[in-house]
């Protein structure tokens, strides 16, 4: 895999894009090394001479997608906000820039959620856990538990806000502009926000 930086950025780039894409179309056990191959453009011996398996090209797409994402989200983290409902907006704002630069990134990590095969659970687990502690900076602390009004459930607060947001990014599909999106978002923390908090 080491050597496998060594080609050029655009080869590079080809491969990965290819892998993810067809990973996150029909998943790992129905995605050919032939197939990534043929559309990178490449060889499926040139793969095999980088990774040696398809195993080892999945578990690297996993490591590459960490790594992204750990690094653009600590590129973001002083921008979080003060409060629950901000830092909902900025993640909101964060994963839709994620998904617009890096559509075949995004299309991979969405169907790491679904994937069931054994032979990649413990890729996966490492790629979940990455995405469970960028989830827990953005869940509320217990000062911020305070400011719910008294008759409502803060936690079922949490809930509704991230199904919202799974639904916005899932759904969203317009890559020119994420800053309607945003707006539209920050219209709905602000709504949620003056009815459930003090």
């Amino acid at each position: 895999m080491k050597n496998f930086l060594t080609l050029p950025p655009e080869k590079q780039n080809k491969v990965v894009t290819a892998a993810m894409t067809l990973f996150g179309e029909v998943g790992y056990k129905k995605a050919y090394i032939s197939e990534i191959a043929s559309a990178a453009g490449v060889s499926k011996s040139l793969i095999f001479h980088y990774f040696g398996s398809k195993k080892a090209l999945y578990s690297y797409l996993v490591y590459y997608t960490g790594k992204i994402v750990m690094t653009e989200a600590q590129d973001k983290k002083d921008t979080l906000g003060k409060d629950f409902f901000d830092r909902v907006i900025t993640t909101i704002k964060f994963r839709l820039e994620i998904k617009s630069r890096y559509p075949a990134m995004n299309l991979f990590m969405e169907s790491v959620y679904k994937e069931d095969e054994p032979e990649v659970s413990g890729d996966i687990e490492r790629l979940l856990a990455i995405a469970t502690d960028m989830h827990a900076k953005v869940e509320l602390n217990m000062d911020e538990i305070a400011l719910f009004k008294p008759d409502v459930d803060p936690l079922q607060v949490v809930e509704l806000v991230d199904k919202y947001t799974e639904g916005v990014v899932y759904l969203w599909s317009d890559t020119s502009n994420i800053d309607k999106v945003v707006a539209e978002s920050e219209k709905c923390m602000k709504i949620l926000r003056e009815n459930f908090c003090r």
